[in-house]
């Protein structure tokens, strides 16, 4: 096995075809547009506007959830409340007009300042007492839902919702705050622009600042970034609180298109999101976390998930499906690393 594998590398140094060169910077794109070739082939009206722009309205959310991933991931870091902190976010901006009839601006601003919080809470939890990314942000995880399912007294939030003392919620869901989620502009859904341009503003943020480069420094090799003067704190710190204020924007559009906040409403899109993260990895051999690989990742999980409902293949065995392209993503990316 190694040495096919040195043989690989030392044809794509000597000018030959490597194949996993070939796999690794254009595998995730060639499955997505075979993916879409044989949807197009196999399921009659797969590949039809209306289907098509349900496609991406049904990756915004997880799209924009694993965004957020993206921000702790080029740290280093894993940040797994994201999911948890959509859901409050959710549940604040429906508590927001439905129970305190505050005007819709602090439905948006509120739950953003509030997934900044918790940002800020991870990022001294990880590096001030040290505790690992992975359990720190499940332990918030659980948290947060708890607190979210408190802060809702066990109920979802939503219009005319009866109370415990009598009675029913005094005021409404705006209907300008719904069409974030539930509208369409030249028959497109709201979701996907805003999916888009959370997309390109990270993309810039990584890739065309120097908060960005700092943070992808910090993420590759702390102890070298710290030692030239870097401090790789307070940009981990800045990629938690990115990370937050990403998934409270999540949250508000999911918010948006339920009209109203659920329990743990975001909870189901937590491993979609995982998958669509670590996929971008590979997209265009970037190696690293990336906007771009992230929005084609929730796109390819999207495309195969309404291809094969279409196509009725049982729901309990599509986490299948989803496994195996993140084992492939994940394979060439760490294969090429260990060459």
């Amino acid at each position: 096995m190694n040495n096919t594998k040195n043989a690989a590398l030392d044809a794509g140094k000597s000018g030959g075809f490597d194949v996993f060169k070939f796999l690794y910077k254009y595998g995730t794109i060639l499955v997505t547009i075979l993916a879409i070739v044989y949807f197009s082939v196999a399921v009659e009206n797969w590949f039809t506007f209306g289907n098509i722009t349900n496609i991406f309205r049904s990756v915004s959310i997880v799209c924009l959830i694993a965004l957020a991933m993206t921000m702790s991931l080029t740290v280093d870091g894993f940040d797994l409340s994201t999911a948890a902190t959509a859901s409050f976010a959710a549940v604040i901006a429906a508590k927001v007009m439905i129970m305190w009839q505050l005007n819709p601006a602090f439905a948006i601003i509120l739950p953003i300042l509030v997934g900044c919080l918790i940002g800020l809470i991870n990022s001294f939890l990880i590096i001030k007492l040290g505790i690992s990314d992975m359990l720190c942000t499940l332990s918030m995880m659980f948290v947060i839902t708890g607190v979210s399912i408190t802060f809702q007294e066990g109920s979802a939030i939503y219009n005319y919702m009866p109370l415990l003392k009598g009675g029913v919620a005094p005021g409404l869901m705006s209907e300008n705050f719904k069409a974030i989620g539930q509208h369409e502009f030249l028959q497109i859904p709201i979701p996907v622009f805003i999916m888009l341009a959370i997309a390109i503003i990270v993309h810039i943020f990584l890739n065309r600042t120097k908060y960005g480069r700092f943070m992808y420094m910090t993420g590759g090799n702390e102890e070298a970034a710290r030692l030239s003067g870097i401090p790789t704190k307070k940009y981990r710190t800045l990629a938690y609180v990115l990370s937050g204020a990403i998934a409270s924007i999540a949250g508000i559009v999911l918010c948006a298109r339920l009209g109203s906040g659920e329990v743990d409403a975001a909870g189901t899109y937590l491993m979609d999101a995982v998958a669509a993260a670590y996929i971008g990895f590979s997209v265009l051999g970037a190696g690293k976390p990336n906007a771009f690989g992230t929005l084609l990742g929730a796109l390819l999980v999207g495309i195969l998930m309404n291809g094969l409902v279409m196509m009725s293949f049982p729901y309990y065995s599509q986490n299948i499906v989803k496994g195996v392209v993140l084992i492939l993503g994940l394979g060439l990316t760490y294969y090429k690393k260990k060459g």
